[in-house]
């Protein structure tokens, strides 16, 4: 039996640090999940933009945001909505803004880069959760991490056992190449920007290939993946304040990335045990 193992990445792979600044009431936000705050209200999208982080805090703060991003040409990607958002619909309220600032931003970096300047973050994205019924910019966003202990070898764990592993992400795809990279996961199987539509698209084409696809998240976004792969596994080693929707839909809880190979390894187990083969 061929076997494939689909990881989301902040808060699955990653120990994520994020902090949001609220605009409309002018308050930071720490240790928060964007999915939560983007999946409160219909209206709400969460934009990844792609930009590097040195660009923004070099930049003046009382400029808007949204001529910042004109001004650089930044592009953007939609990671997640509750219901389907045209690109040229964001667009249209992301590059017209005239709220949010860059010093909203410059804070949310800042917060990120004093809690985690004692780590090796692999990863660092900034965004904003726009509300289209505003319509505005509501949030501006700054989400940055390091590989959780054991992630690694959860990974080289897998490969030595058969199986690939994938990432399906709402993050940009070229910081998690690059954590890719340090775990040992191909890029051509890396799949950054995914919508929760998208995650549920990449684990049904996986099926196509692969016996059994396992899907491992950890957030409101992982839901439609969840219920469309094989066995889906939520994790808790970031926060164990999930939604019960997960907890309904998950086959398994665990509180640590390295229980996934063995959660692999009982999956085998039990097939070869009917006579078929667990090899790829």
């Amino acid at each position: 039996m061929s076997v494939a193992v689909v990881f989301d990445s902040a808060g699955t792979l990653l120990r994520t640090y994020r902090v949001a600044r609220d605009i409309l009431k002018d308050e930071i936000l720490t240790e928060v999940e964007t999915t939560t705050i983007t999946f409160g209200a219909e209206a709400r999208v969460l934009v990844v933009l792609h930009l590097h982080s040195r660009d923004v805090i070099e930049a003046p703060p009382d400029q808007l945001l949204s001529a910042f991003f004109l001004e650089r040409s930044v592009g953007f990607g939609v990671a997640c909505s509750r219901r389907v958002i045209p690109a040229e619909a964001v667009a249209d309220i992301l590059y017209a803004d005239g709220n949010a600032r860059v010093g909203d931003m410059q804070a949310c970096i800042r917060q990120v880069w004093s809690c985690c300047k004692r780590e090796s973050i692999v990863t660092m994205n900034s965004g904003v959760i726009l509300n289209m019924d505003i319509p505005g910019i509501e949030f501006a966003v700054t989400t940055g991490g390091r590989p959780f202990d054991g992630a690694r070898e959860a990974i080289s764990e897998l490969h030595r056992m058969g199986v690939p592993a994938y990432i399906a992400s709402g993050d940009r795809v070229t910081k998690l190449e690059r954590m890719g990279d340090y775990l040992g996961i191909p890029r051509e199987r890396v799949y950054g920007v995914a919508t929760p539509s998208m995650k549920a698209r990449i684990v049904e084409d996986l099926k196509e290939q692969y016996d059994k696809v396992v899907m491992v998240g950890d957030a409101i976004n992982d839901l439609h993946a969840f219920r469309k792969a094989d066995l889906a596994v939520l994790t808790e080693q970031q926060s164990d304040r999930k939604p019960d929707i997960l907890y309904a839909s998950a086959d398994r809880v665990i509180r640590n990335v390295s229980e996934v190979p063995g959660i692999v390894a009982e999956l085998l187990t039990d097939t070869t045990a009917t006579g078929k083969s667990a090899t790829i």
